[in-house]
C-alpha cells in the first residue's frame, strides 16, 4: 500500500469514528448547544493532538480524520444565519463569538495540556 493510501485510509477512519461520535453527542444534546460542544471538544482535541508526540500517522487519524468529521462548521453557518435571518441578529453574533472563542481557548487548552504532560516534547 502506497504512503498516500494509508493517508486516505486513516482519515477515513478516523473521519469515520468522529462522525459517529457528532452524531451521538447530537443525540444526548440538541440544538445550537450541541454545536458548540462538539466544536469546543474537537478543537481542544485537535490542539492536544497537534502538540502531542504522536507523528503524521496520529495527526491524520485524530487530527484530521476525527476532529474534521466531529467538528461542525457547516452547521455552526447554517445555526447562524438561521438565527440571524429570522430577526435575532444579537443572539446569532453571540452564538458566533461564544463558538469561536470557546473553540480557540479549548483548541489552547488542549496544546497547553499536552505540553505540560509530556515536557513540551515534539
Amino acid at each position: 500500500m502506497t504512503g498516500a493510501a494509508s493517508a486516505v485510509l486513516l482519515v477515513g477512519l478516523g473521519g469515520a469514528l468522529g462522525a459517529a461520535a457528532r452524531h451521538a453527542v447530537g443525540l444526548r444534546i440538541e440544538g445550537s448547544p450541541s454545536i458548540a460542544v462538539v466544536n469546543a471538544l474537537g478543537s481542544l482535541a485537535l490542539g492536544g493532538t497537534l502538540a502531542a508526540p504522536v507523528g503524521s500517522a496520529g495527526t491524520l487519524l485524530v487530527g484530521v480524520g476525527f476532529c474534521g468529521a466531529f467538528t461542525t462548521f457547516s452547521s455552526f453557518a447554517v445555526e447562524t444565519v438561521s438565527t440571524a435571518t429570522s430577526g435575532e441578529i444579537t443572539r446569532a453574533a453571540r452564538f458566533a463569538a461564544v463558538n469561536l472563542a470557546a473553540s480557540i481557548c479549548a483548541f489552547l487548552v488542549g496544546t497547553l495540556l499536552v505540553d505540560a504532560l509530556t515536557g513540551g516534547l515534539d
